[in-house]
């Protein structure tokens, strides 16, 4: 393989100008790692570039003296107050019996852990959580006993067990925690898992979050990467304090008025813009130039994270600040928060992540890193379960299972003939109503994409019981296979239909709809200018007032183009005393014919709301009660926490011909709630069905 790649890499460069090296070199990583196979030896030492002229090859994640580094067995050292793991590549130390991580020594940085703070705030489990009845609690978990699990020359385990009792009754969440840090010889890192177990006896609580945090040097680590276009050198945190910034909308948002970097100066930051997926966030971290190591958290699996694929999470921040979030209410609100009650027993395992840390010559690209970071997590993923875990909780894969199957999609109004479920999400959850994984958060979710014609595997199945769920690219709603899991053979969705389509906005994605406006000038992160993310934008929720200061939004199908004419929220509007007013969108469209008795549908997918409501009025919008109301629906925050979807929704409207007028027509939107600035609806997709044969 490696061989392979020098001479691929030779090729390159000997036919290519300077300005295309880096380039063709990122192709030939991606030609010849794109799926490397598990447990080569080759996965840690992969030759990232060269010089044509004195085969100088780079050699990332690993130092000149790595395959020496990879012999040496991992050592266990105990003493009062810490243990330390080292394994020749790098060094772990831990508060002792609290499990708190105080130092990580590699690549010649004695700690890449910030030493102004105390040892407690470094790198730890925490969790938010409640009390029946009481105020939110923050928890750094301490555990409160040390154990060895393993130590022999390939691994080490420790264990740091908080245990509960009734004594403990409203200071401590009642869970028996179980952390565990595991070092494994030749391997770049270490690996972080946790087991939470509440017994049946113990009282009832309610969990907010749960995540693993890490907080490094900021003199060092201070270019973040996120994804491929989410990268970045960041602020410093004291570029956050007063002096330094503008305070905005909300505490996690202000204006850089005297960063450090002056470059920086008139941006915003806001934690939020570095939210992802968690079908997207398997790898994300930080890395210093100088030296030039990489901090990567990898996630190789999201069977224990809450709310399927779809479900944004935080990942990195300022700070510099390192996140793997198991569980959150982001994007989802109070919905997402699992209430334990009394005789309720439940165990979780969180885990395995992978703190994965990479090294490069001081005469390197330090930016390649993030390319070895991502080769690596391949690797993670392709190993995944893991063998190595000592913990009974966590089953190999010879203790899971596999699904297979078809998923095809039936609506007679598109084709006489199923079609494929190209591209659909398809995924195992607790059993529950279509769509209940969005906010499932107590159990393990498994999911996958299905291929162009709909076939789909979930692989690596605990055991339990699970319904299968579905939602498919370009159609609404959701599918349930009500049966228990024994599949085999081919699945039928047949999307929410009683007639022709008349008219319809947008696309069925499960995303906000419509144009997301270039954001005021004044409040900028430069990151996201001409992005595919660019409502990561903050304050984009304001130019809906500039846009439309007097009239709301009028959308006239058959001219106006959802791209270009639909805002992405509706908001309320800022009027010139600064108060606010509900608003009330028009779509205006023509009908040749209409059946009087007949009923025809208006079927609106949301992808998220906040606080709010929809009124559906139809012809006239001065009637006092309208056709239709959602009442208060949605606590996602997405519009302030500038995402584009959070939980999604459906709504069927039944609309009586008589209604109608033949001729021209107008549906009338009104969202009257207006508090608050960030209260509003982000459409997903609407359309109006005519009436059905069936009717």
């Amino acid at each position: 393989m490696r061989g392979k790649l020098k001479k691929k890499i030779k090729d390159c460069l000997s036919r290519s100008c300077n300005e295309c090296c880096n380039t063709i070199v990122k192709d030939c990583i991606y030609t010849f790692h794109k799926q490397p196979p598990p447990n080569h030896p080759e996965n840690d030492q992969v030759v990232l570039g060269g010089d044509n002229n004195n085969n100088n090859y780079y050699y990332f994640n690993n130092m000149a003296n790595q395959q020496q580094q990879q012999q040496q067995p991992v050592r266990l050292y105990i003493q009062d107050h810490h243990i330390m793991i080292d394994n020749g590549i790098a060094q772990l130390t831990l508060n002792k019996p609290g499990g708190i991580v105080t130092a990580i020594r590699y690549g010649g940085i004695d700690n890449l852990l910030e030493l102004h703070n105390k040892e407690t705030n470094r790198g730890y489990w925490d969790l938010h959580w409640t009390p029946p009845g009481g105020a939110g609690i923050f928890d750094v978990i301490s555990g409160e006993s040390f154990r060895v699990i393993v130590d022999n020359d390939n691994q080490v385990e420790v264990s740091f067990v908080r245990t509960w009792n009734p004594s403990l009754e409203g200071k401590y969440i009642p869970l028996n925690i179980d952390k565990r840090f595991v070092m494994l010889r030749g391997s770049s890192g270490f690996y972080s898992y946790a087991i939470y177990e509440h017994l049946e006896s113990w009282p009832g609580f309610s969990l907010g979050e749960t995540r693993i945090t890490f907080k490094l040097r900021k003199e060092k680590f201070q270019y973040m990467a996120v994804a491929n276009n989410r990268q970045r050198h960041m602020p410093f945190p004291e570029d956050r304090m007063p002096g330094r910034c503008q305070a905005l909308a909300y505490q996690e948002a202000v204006l850089l008025s005297n960063p450090k970097n002056p470059e920086l100066k008139g941006e915003v930051d806001d934690k939020y813009q570095y939210s992802c997926n968690n079908e997207d966030l398997y790898v994300h971290g930080w890395l210093s130039t100088n030296p030039p190591v990489g901090f990567w958290q990898i996630t190789p699996s999201q069977e224990f994270r809450s709310g399927g694929p779809l479900k944004q999470n935080l990942s990195s921040h300022v700070g510099p600040t390192s996140l793997s979030v198991f569980h959150s209410t982001h994007y989802a609100g109070k919905t997402m928060v699992p209430h334990f009650e009394p005789g309720e027993s439940w165990k979780k395992v969180y885990g395995p992540v992978f703190i994965y840390l990479n090294s490069a010559a001081n005469r390197d690209d330090p930016f390649w890193l993030w390319e070895d970071a991502k080769i690596k997590m391949m690797t993670e993923v392709q190993s995944w379960p893991y063998n190595f875990p000592a913990s009974e909780d966590f089953p190999k894969s010879e203790q899971r299972g596999n699904v297979n199957g078809r998923l095809l999609v039936k609506d007679r109004y598109m084709s006489n003939d199923c079609m494929s479920a190209n591209c659909a999400y398809v995924g195992l959850a607790a059993p529950g109503d279509a769509g209940s994984w969005q906010i499932e958060c107590k159990k393990y979710q498994f999911w996958t994409r299905a291929d162009e014609s709909g076939f789909f595997s979930i692989k690596n199945i605990r055991s339990g019981d699970y319904n299968l769920y579905a939602c498919v690219p370009g159609f609404i709603g959701d599918y349930r296979y009500n049966d228990v899991i024994t599949i085999t053979s081919e699945l039928i969705y047949e999307p929410p239909r009683d007639g022709p389509t008349l008219w319809e906005i947008g696309v069925p994605d499960r995303y906000a709809s419509g144009y997301v406006p270039d954001p005021n000038p004044n409040h900028i992160n430069k990151l996201f200018l001409n992005h595919p993310d660019r409502f990561r934008q903050y304050g984009l929720w304001e130019r809906y007032s500039e846009l439309y200061p007097n009239m709301d939004l009028v959308y006239t199908v058959g001219v106006s183009d959802y791209r270009r004419d639909w805002f992405y929220a509706q908001v309320p509007r800022k009027k010139a005393d600064n108060t606010l007013e509900g608003t009330t969108w028009q779509i205006k469209f023509k009908l040749e014919d209409v059946d009087e008795s007949k009923t025809y549908k208006l079927r609106v997918s949301i992808a998220s709301a906040t606080l709010a409501e929809l009124q559906v009025r139809v012809n006239d919008p001065n009637t006092n009660r309208p056709l239709f109301t959602t009442g208060l629906i949605g606590r996602d925050n997405s519009i302030a926490r500038l995402g584009n979807h959070g939980v999604y929704m459906l709504y069927s409207v039944n609309i009586p011909g008589a209604r109608f007028v033949k001729g021209e027509n107008v549906i009338f939107l009104t969202q009257p709630r207006c508090n608050t600035c960030f209260q509003g609806i982000m459409y997903d997709y609407i359309r109006l069905e005519g009436p059905g044969s069936s009717n």
